[in-house]
């Protein structure tokens, strides 16, 4: 009951797939059963329910979830947790990246593959891939290993691996086609598609096929949806009613702050000119809730000109072509392109402007509001102006990719054999648009006679449009790339016979050289853009080699064993800008034993155990040291050090130089973890299954704060150096904030689902319901091996929530031509950051922080699938039903979006689309 044939269009899951993600039946009994490699095991074998979870999501599957890009995707199944999503690029440079991380493990412990080969990773991390580089129209099916896989596929699958299977071996034309719509402002999307394919690989020996897919994503601004429309937000608490204050104090109409030639005297002081002529704030602004006794700012409403989805455009083109030269051996060469090119916009630039002593501005708008005292001893007065009048910030990212692989299918001598060469590119180009402005022309405005900061835009002495145009910058700031080239060979074959069957073989090798660089472009390295430091630079190189072996024991009919064994080596990392080879070479030797046992037809047991490992990324191991000023504290020398050389301790207690860098004597990080599961089929339309699994990690890499390493030198030793003063060339022990092994942590829960489907005499129905509950997901704070925190069902120290329970109901009702699709998605509820409020009862800040309760989210979509013919379908559906807008929430890590979370709901309301898609 557990063995299906190949062609199954989805594979029954043992982690439970994603509501709706199982769909699919065995074909005829009589079809031709084949050999096809599935992930997680280097073995060609029949596809079955295996020994380890791997979860199948077809071509219709993926079609009948809606998505419209890979990422949309996959971090809508429940196992995914811990994931970047495309909405951090407002404020970031991150350029619209997405990545995925199974079970809250995090994405540099993921492992995503295209056709079961590496691709290159973001510019400035080893692992983690771009979701946005897969081309969506050449997606075949995506195979999910929720279970660590270093023995077979090397370092940074300790938490699973996603394997996207490209189309092949197609013929005939298709055009694809969809539009979605929100029926709110903004956010409107399209794309569209086409795969032409020729040649069959059986009876003309060779195949090719081309697709190319363009999509459209307009932006949605702040203001277009009322969760997101204000930084300034009332709510209640406990009966009361509270303001949440994210406004800024950088404004048009800025603030000054007037510093004093004796501060003791007369400590620094800050107010609103424009408040104090005028009796109240500039309009568009709010009296500042945080002002403090020397202090009666304005603020404004910058959370409000940001956007919460960004405008992008993305073109993919997959071209693959497969030549059999015989019954035995075929050629194949896979190519993909991509362009993304996506703009963020944020809050205008808030600029310090120097207003001199004795100007006429200063006379006018600062000097009648200060005593005599103050007047007299007048050092310095700086106004907090916001560059509202020259435009957002805007950045735009342009990713390009390029991956390609040729190689060679061969069968000989009963082997089943694989080599193949990849050469992968992932490249960015960093460029400012609008709002960020020039130096010398910003800096000649400002310095003007006529410019006066502390009056609204608009005002008769505000920037030209000419003044305003000449001095904006318009250029690229930095360019990067990751460059992986490699090349691998893989084999397997019986080898003998056990009473279940025949044992079975693999084996394999990989070399890969990765190639990481980063350029500041010109401009920023001449100091072209007002108050701006040009990126590090950095042009770093690794290679790496593995070796593996897998053995499958049939030791029973109905029990089968499996073992595999993988040995890495990793090289120092060569800094071609410093010249040298930074870090030692690294090794590392994983395993992993599963079995699979059938006591009765009905019933699979699995389980596995094994070890993981990942490698620091290059640039935590070469980054250079440089100098960072000085500790925040002041410190005696301590014991440790002065024992080490008292000849470099300073005196008394003071602050002690410090630098920042990475660290080369980073070592792998390590894993061990098991799972342990069933699936249950009491009748052929009626399937549950379970897995426990648990993953334990020692070794991570983290940074020690200055307080842990000066309380214990000894244990830290490796985080201090001596410091030449530039000066008087004295030496004195100096601190270096850069990364350790040291982090722990421990995750477990359990993937489930059921899966109920009937016919009747109106159609066929199922229902699948499945989820991930986490039972624990702990980790060791920052800099500590042994104190722990988590953020379960809470907003945690690593600016995430892990959530315990996250489920989907899928029902489809299939009546002929027409099918029916209901899909309802929950997360539970978690307690949030703390935050402080401004009481209107006691119109002043709160004395203690207060953590809202943020509550469940649940959506409901629909997809209605209608079959016109055999070759024209169409799909229409809409998604988030019931128009749920996001809870609100008080974390600031999210910068310049201001009440919500872009990772824990959807921020797009109810959105209709219709996609349709022609066979020729």
């Amino acid at each position: 009951m557990f063995q299906e044939k190949i062609g199954v269009r989805s594979v029954r899951l043992a982690l439970g797939l994603l509501a709706g993600f199982v769909a699919g039946h065995a074909l005829a009994q009589d079809a031709p059963m084949q050999r096809v490699e599935i992930t997680g095991s280097s073995i060609k074998r029949i596809v079955k329910e295996g020994a380890l979870p791997v979860q199948v999501v077809s071509k219709e599957v993926i079609a009948r979830s809606g998505a419209t890009t890979v990422a949309d995707l996959l971090q809508k199944l429940p196992a995914m947790q811990g994931f970047t999503i495309e909405a951090i690029a407002a404020g970031t440079n991150s350029g619209g990246r997405t990545t995925a991380s199974i079970h809250d493990l995090g994405g540099s412990y993921t492992l995503v593959l295209l056709n079961g080969r590496r691709m290159a990773p973001l510019e400035d991390n080893g692992s983690s891939v771009n979701l946005n580089s897969i081309p969506m129209s050449a997606v075949e099916r995506v195979e999910v290993l929720t279970d660590g896989a270093s023995a077979l596929y090397g370092a940074d699958a300790i938490a699973g691996v996603i394997n996207f299977i490209l189309k092949k071996n197609y013929q005939g034309q298709t055009v694809d086609a969809g539009i979605s719509a929100p029926t709110h402002a903004g956010g409107k999307s399209a794309n569209a598609s086409i795969t032409v394919g020729f040649g069959d690989l059986e009876t003309n020996r060779f195949n090719v096929l081309m697709t190319y897919r363009h999509d459209e994503q307009k932006k949605v601004k702040a203001t277009d949806r009322e969760f997101s429309k204000t930084s300034y937000i009332p709510l209640g608490y406990d009966g009361q009613s509270y303001i949440y204050d994210r406004t800024s104090t950088s404004g048009t109409a800025a603030n000054v702050n007037v510093a004093f030639k004796d501060a003791k005297a007369n400590p620094q002081v800050g107010f609103n000119p424009y408040k104090k002529v005028n009796g109240k704030c500039a309009p568009g602004f709010f009296d500042y809730l945080s002002n403090t006794a020397s202090t009666e700012y304005c603020a404004v409403d910058s959370a409000s000109t940001v956007e919460t989805v960004p405008e992008s455009k993305r073109d993919t083109l997959f071209t693959a072509a497969r030549f059999k030269f015989s019954d035995n051996v075929s050629a194949f060469a896979d190519l993909a392109l991509g362009r993304f090119d996506l703009t963020a916009r944020i809050a205008a630039n808030p600029v310090s402007v120097a207003v001199p002593v004795g100007s006429s501005v200063y006379n006018q708008y600062v000097a009648p509001y200060l005593s005599p005292a103050q007047l007299a001893d007048a050092k310095t007065a700086t106004a907090t102006y916001r560059a509202s009048e020259f435009g957002t910030r805007d950045s735009e990212t342009i990713t390009n990719v390029r991956h390609f692989v040729g190689g060679l299918d061969a069968s000989f001598g009963g082997w089943d054999m694989n080599t193949g060469a990849t050469f992968s590119k992932y490249k960015i180009d960093e460029r400012y648009t609008g709002g960020y402005l020039l130096n010398k022309e910003f800096r000649s405005l400002i310095g003007g006679s006529s410019f006066n900061p502390f009056l609204p835009a608009g005002s008769a002495t505000s920037p030209t449009a000419e003044q305003i145009s000449s001095s904006i910058f318009h250029g690229s700031i930095r360019e990067a790339y990751s460059d992986l080239r490699g090349i691998d060979v893989r084999a397997s074959r019986e080898v003998f016979t056990l009473p279940g069957g025949a044992s079975s073989i693999g084996l394999g090798a990989d070399y890969r050289q990765l190639h990481q660089v980063q350029t500041a472009s010109d401009a920023a390295k001449a100091g072209e853009i007002y108050s701006f430091s040009a990126p590090a630079e950095n042009d770093y190189k690794r290679t790496s080699s593995g070796a593996f072996a897998e053995l499958s024991l049939p030791i029973l009919k109905n029990l089968e064993m499996t073992t595999a064994l993988r040995y890495d080596r990793y090289s120092g990392v060569e800094d071609k800008i410093a010249g040298r080879t930074k870090g030692e070479s690294q090794s590392a030797s994983t395993y992993k034993v599963s079995a699979r046992y059938t006591p009765v037809t009905a019933l699979l047991l699995r389980g596995s155990y094994g070890t993981g490992f990942r490698v620091a990324n290059q640039s935590q191991i070469a980054n250079n040291l440089v100098a960072a000023g000085f500790t925040s504290g002041s410190y005696a020398c301590p014991a440790g050090l002065e024992a080490a050389d008292a000849t470099l301790c300073r005196p008394g207690r003071t602050q002690y130089n410090a630098y920042r860098g990475g660290n080369e004597k980073l070592s792998p990080e390590k894993s061990k973890q098991f799972t342990l599961g069933f699936r249950l089929e009491p009748s052929s339309s009626v399937t549950f299954g379970a897995d426990l699994w648990d993953v334990r990690m020692t070794n991570q890499v983290s940074n020690v704060g200055e307080i842990q390493a000066f309380a214990d030198p000894l244990k830290y030793r490796q985080l201090f150096t001596e410091f030449a003063d530039p000066a008087t060339g004295i030496k004195t022990w100096a601190f270096i904030n850069a990364p350790i092994n040291i982090g722990k942590s421990h995750n477990r829960g359990i993937d489930w689902d059921l899966t109920v489907g009937e016919k009747y005499s109106f159609g066929k129905m199922t229902m699948n319901v499945n989820g991930t509950h986490m039972l624990k997901s702990s980790y060791t704070v920052p800099g500590s091996d042994s104190e722990f925190t988590d953020s379960m069902d809470k907003y945690g120290i690593n600016d995430q929530v892990t959530f315990r329970d996250i489920a989907k109901i899928v029902t489809t009702l299939e009546t002929g031509a027409m099918t029916n699709a209901l899909t309802l998605s929950y997360r539970n509820g978690y307690t949030d950051q703390a935050a402080t409020l401004y009481s209107m009862a006691t119109k002043a800040n709160t004395t203690t922080q207060i953590r809202l309760q943020v509550p469940s989210y649940t959506t409901v979509d629909y997809q209605g699938k209608y079959a016109i013919s055999k070759v024209w379908e169409v799909r229409g559906g809409v998604k988030n039903l019931l128009d749920k807008e996001p809870p609100l929430t008080l974390r600031t890590s999210s910068g310049h979006q201001v009440g919500y979370d872009a990772r824990y709901a959807d921020t797009m309301g109810r959105t209709i689309y219709v996609n349709t898609s022609y066979k020729f």
